[in-house]
């Protein structure tokens, strides 16, 4: 998650809960981002004191800091992938490390192939051996190579993207801030079909208002946060409408509500567990429930191990 006062990505296991601050970034680690894979206790319950993993030595822009992290990606070795807003790079944290490596950008922000300019959010093409990275002020999604790349190649322009995400069968899943809806672009194609939203702004349930990050389950149907409509929801695949999962009872504190929601992860049993960014805390939503529970956070905003500082992005490791 991203906590914007302090950077660091932070480890509470025993199910493992990893906190990215530099923000904080916490990723609770499980199945990764998409899509759901993982065998999680209904439950299951999380260390309330987190481990720093990733940064954590003052915000700045030195390998072994952070500068507003915001999309986690957490791989099958516990390697930790972080998109910094601020740095205009992605960088790579292996487990244990101490300081990270930069993996793409880092050459200053701008709109060249070597550069980036404020990075959103990150996953890794486990077939192409690469990293899809949301390059949100370039309005473009590209595609950089994972190891030794000194170039990305845009493969998405002109779109507002905040989250990404892919499915089993290499079909990527992109939110447009700006058209209100996710696109998923199946391989090869460039124009992609709108599977949520695509009505326009709004609060209806055919529509979507700021959509943030987005998660597909292995039934190919699309879960995707609203920051300024403070829900979650679920669009089936086909569907002309969603279904509100959490959240959707206006902005507020309250175990109904949420609070500007940035990521999100569904586990097999439809559970939804979303980073409430305004309340600082990770809230659990068991399918058909009327409201949620907090998992980790929710004494406050700081620094402390038990606390989180606007926690963005979401991530589970297998472990």
């Amino acid at each position: 998650m991203f906590n914007s006062k302090r950077p660091c990505v932070r480890k509470d296991c025993p199910l493992a809960q990893r906190t990215v601050r530099d923000g904080d970034l916490i990723g609770i680690n499980y199945p990764l981002r998409s899509p759901s894979s993982t065998n999680i206790h209904p439950n299951a319950r999380w260390q309330q004191n987190g481990i720093t993993v990733a940064g954590g030595n003052r915000q700045g822009n030195g390998v072994n800091q952070l500068s507003d992290p915001l999309g986690l990606y957490v791989d099958d070795d516990q390697t930790i992938y972080v998109a910094e807003w601020s740095n205009h790079r992605i960088m790579e944290w292996k487990r244990g490390a101490t300081s990270g490596q930069v993996v793409a950008g880092g050459n200053g922000q701008g709109s060249g192939d070597h550069q980036l300019s404020n990075p959103r959010d990150v996953i890794i093409d486990k077939e192409r051996d690469s990293l899809i990275i949301c390059d949100r002020s370039n309005r473009r999604v590209v595609r950089w190579p994972r190891r030794n790349g000194t170039n990305g190649e845009t493969i998405i322009s002109n779109i507002r993207c905040w989250g990404l995400t892919m499915d089993e069968n290499g079909s990527l899943y992109v939110t447009d801030f700006g058209k209100n809806e996710v696109r998923r672009y199946r391989r090869g194609e460039s124009q992609g079909t709108v599977v949520a939203g695509g009505n326009g702004r709004g609060n209806r349930l055919d529509q979507l208002f700021a959509p943030n990050y987005v998660f597909v389950d292995r039934d190919h149907s699309v879960y995707v946060t609203e920051w300024d409509n403070h829900r979650v929801m679920k669009w089936m695949e086909g569907a002309k409408q969603g279904i509100v999962v959490a959240g959707g009872q206006g902005k507020g504190n309250g175990l109904t509500q949420l609070s500007s929601p940035e990521g999100v992860v569904v586990d097999q049993l439809g559970t939804v567990y979303v980073a409430d960014r305004g309340n600082d805390r990770i809230m659990r939503w068991p399918k058909g429930a009327t409201q949620g529970s907090v998992i980790v956070g929710g004494n406050g905003s700081g620094e402390q191990s038990n606390q989180l500082n606007w926690p963005v992005g979401l991530s589970f490791d297998r472990h």
